[in-house]
């Protein structure tokens, strides 16, 4: 097995670890380097796996590199590592928004070996989604390392061009929170008919886990099965026609268009 360093212990890194070891992977191969210790050490004490409060010995450990720290760090760890030691057979592996694979190349300086990838939350449980795109110098070998890794934590899907980036994150990346609003306001309704806080928890998640999981078991299209629950003059289909009238749709392109071009304002701010 390759050894497999990651700079960060925050929530996304944490997963992927966590993924990559409840899947098989050995501990011994894994490395963790955060400069607080707390994070670390219980990652260490829960999975097995190796610790550190030095960067630059975890990337001298491994052979693929997985930075999960700030966009705005990115630069001076890669800037780091690479001033310190030969990088020609290691591979970046980068978990972060906003920071294109020229920016993490030219922190690198040598040519190296880079793949984006953007997971999202639900990876936390194992159900994530992760866009990826290699750069040139990543071999096929490191491709499918970098695909092993990542589907440790949910689906993956490879990107025809690293634009397609911004387009993941729209649709997968900040897509858990588009669901959380929807259920947060469902919530707050349940409360305003009488429910109690715990009640319109439960039957808010409960209706939302039923209609996701009728959705990955079933072959019908998404839109046959919102039709297959709107009788003609009943109730869904009253409460359908005030979201349509509303705009819901136009509002979700909207929304989802504004992501889009955040990502790329904070591309642009971290290529600066």
């Amino acid at each position: 097995m390759n050894n497999i360093a990651f700079i960060g212990a925050g929530n996304m890194n944490s997963a992927i670890i966590t993924g990559l070891v409840n899947t098989g992977y050995a501990p011994s191969n894994i490395m963790v380097s955060n400069p607080s210790p707390e994070k670390r050490k219980n990652l260490a004490q829960q999975l097995n796996i190796l610790e550190t409060d030095d960067n630059l010995a975890a990337a001298e450990f491994a052979d693929i590199i997985v930075l999960g720290v700030k966009p705005y760090l990115i630069a001076q760890v890669c800037q780091q590592i690479s001033q310190t030691m030969d990088i020609s057979n290691k591979c970046f592996i980068s978990v972060a928004a906003g920071c294109s694979i020229s920016t993490i190349e030219k922190a690198l300086v040598k040519p190296s070996a880079v793949i984006r990838t953007m997971p999202n939350t639900p990876s936390q449980v194992g159900l994530g989604v992760s866009g990826l795109y290699a750069s040139e110098h990543a071999n096929q070998y490191q491709i499918d390392m970098a695909e092993q890794i990542m589907s440790s934590v949910g689906i993956t899907k490879w990107l025809n061009n690293e634009a397609e980036i911004d387009h993941i994150i729209a649709v997968s990346g900040s897509a858990p929170a588009y669901f959380f609003l929807f259920m947060e306001a469902m919530e707050k309704q349940a409360k305003a008919l009488g429910f109690t806080e715990q009640e319109s928890r439960q039957l808010v998640q409960q209706t939302a886990i039923g209609a996701a999981t009728m959705v990955c078991e079933s072959p019908l299209a998404i839109s046959q099965l919102r039709e297959n629950v709107t009788s003609k003059g009943g109730t869904t289909q009253a409460a359908l026609t005030t979201f349509i009238d509303g705009g819901l749709e136009q509002l979700v392109a909207k929304a989802m268009t504004s992501a889009i071009d955040r990502a790329k304002e904070m591309a642009q701010d971290n290529n600066e």
